[in-house]
């Protein structure tokens, strides 16, 4: 299974090694914060965690640019546990992210490494219920995770209360100060103290970050740890195909590749489903997650193969951002991204907290603007795809005996499909059953998870 990688040592690249030498006791961190740092494995602050934590118990606003897999979101959530009052329950600070699943998954963070501080994590995206939200903010929450649209929502109707929060983190903040959100941020921000401090991270910074910044940052510490757009680490490599002959060009890749796991990206959810279709067809077991499919099944997609249960995972842009699965070493671009942005976020997710990794893309001749566009924007080489990859480029040292081509399995593809189709189908049947007892949605197509706004 692909978990059985997860938990040994692996070659890391100099961006989550070339620390000052500081140690988290160095900073006067409370006991009990310090043994959940250490429960969860962490031994020594990264760069990013050198550079940001000490700056942030200060209080002062900062704007940190780094790339994701290095350690980021402990960055922030140390400073923000260490400052929790603990007995005074008001919402003390809100972690606000683009995407439901990294939302949940900094929400974890914060319970891993706060669960000897009795501090109240909440979690809240447009995938959970109001009602349930409302309920759980009259109990004592100290810190707020979620996104901007159900945010302002809480805020708005006066059921969250953040006069009292002082610490405001915008995680992705390239994301999250795009022109769909950036009205609701402005919004969000009237409900915070004028002393509140803000702090920004992201792997890329356009001008309107710039903008924003001015407008409401009081002379923010600025740590810039990118020397480079692209995670080191990650091999690239392009292969020039016809669209036709994409499926047959991943077919050959799963047969040649050292795969523990991979993540293979779709321009449309459309295209989600039907690759994920053709792969099991070819006899390959993989999950699939877009965003037309109820909350609640993709957190279980999520779950699983987080857990090594599958080893391909097809999915469109939602999955881009900052979600951490360790053991994936193999993205394949099967649509090549329009943009220099998505391709960075993608490629990420072969390289976590400095792990060696492979990224693959299969370009048409329409892409071919795109790929020399993305290169220059990002100062990097996509070098052509050669006849063998050296597995020392992807391949952890210590498995490469270990990790193996992946064989053809027919039965067990069709069964991993099966799996996932029951699932989906059940969440959707039940919520049918529970909007049709309130006089609610009876038929037609289920109107499912879309973005937050």
């Amino acid at each position: 299974m692909a978990t059985s990688q997860q938990s040994r040592s692996v070659q890391k690249s100099t961006d989550v090694t070339a620390t000052k030498g500081n140690e988290f006791e160095d900073y006067f961190l409370k006991r009990e914060l310090l043994m959940g740092i250490f429960e969860a494995g962490f031994e020594r602050p990264s760069p990013i965690q050198e550079e940001a934590i000490p700056i942030a118990l200060t209080n002062r606003d900062i704007l940190a640019r780094a790339k994701n897999g290095t350690g980021k979101t402990a960055a922030f959530v140390i400073p923000t546990l260490e400052k929790i009052n603990n007995k005074m329950n008001k919402i003390q600070a809100l972690l606000l992210v683009p995407t439901r699943e990294l939302a949940l998954q900094t929400a974890q963070v914060c319970k891993t490494l706060g669960k000897h501080l009795n501090i109240q994590v909440m979690v809240t995206t447009g995938g959970t219920t109001l009602k349930d939200d409302i309920m759980r903010l009259s109990e004592a929450v100290h810190v707020v995770v979620g996104t901007p649209g159900r945010i302002l929502d809480l805020a708005s109707k006066g059921v969250a209360d953040f006069s009292q929060a002082n610490t405001f983190v915008m995680d992705e903040a390239d994301k999250l100060l795009s022109p769909e959100f950036t009205p609701v941020i402005d919004q969000l921000i009237s409900y915070f103290p004028k002393n509140r401090q803000i702090m920004l991270f992201s792997a890329t910074f356009p001008m309107i970050v710039k903008t924003f910044k001015d407008k409401h940052l009081a002379k923010p510490y600025e740590i810039n740890l990118m020397d480079e757009l692209t995670l080191r680490g990650v091999t690239q490599y392009y292969a020039y195909v016809e669209e036709k002959q994409k499926v047959h060009c991943l077919n050959t890749l799963f047969s040649k590749l050292q795969i523990n796991q991979s993540i293979i990206f779709c321009n449309s959810t459309n295209r989600v489903e039907l690759l994920a279709k053709k792969i099991t067809e070819l006899g390959y077991s993989c999950f699939y997650s877009h965003a037309r499919m109820l909350q609640s099944h993709r957190n279980r997609v999520f779950h699983d193969f987080r857990n090594g249960v599958c080893r391909n995972l097809v999915c469109s842009d939602l999955l881009t951002r900052g979600i951490d699965i360790q053991a994936v070493n193999v993205v394949i671009n099967f649509d090549f991204p329009k943009n220099a942005e998505t391709y960075l976020h993608r490629i990420g997710r072969s390289g976590r907290f400095g792990h060696l990794g492979l990224a693959i893309n299969l370009i048409t001749y329409e892409d071919r603007f795109n790929l020399y566009k993305i290169e220059r924007e990002l100062g990097t080489e996509i070098q052509p795809i050669p006849p063998v990859i050296d597995k020392q480029l992807y391949v952890a040292p210590n498995t490469l005996e270990e990790t193996q081509v992946q064989q053809p399995n027919r039965q067990l593809a069709l069964a991993t499909r099966q799996q996932q189709q029951q699932r989906e189908f059940q969440p959707e049947q039940q919520q049918r059953r529970n909007q049709s007892s309130r006089g609610g949605y009876r038929g037609g197509k289920h109107p499912t998870g879309s973005r937050d706004h």
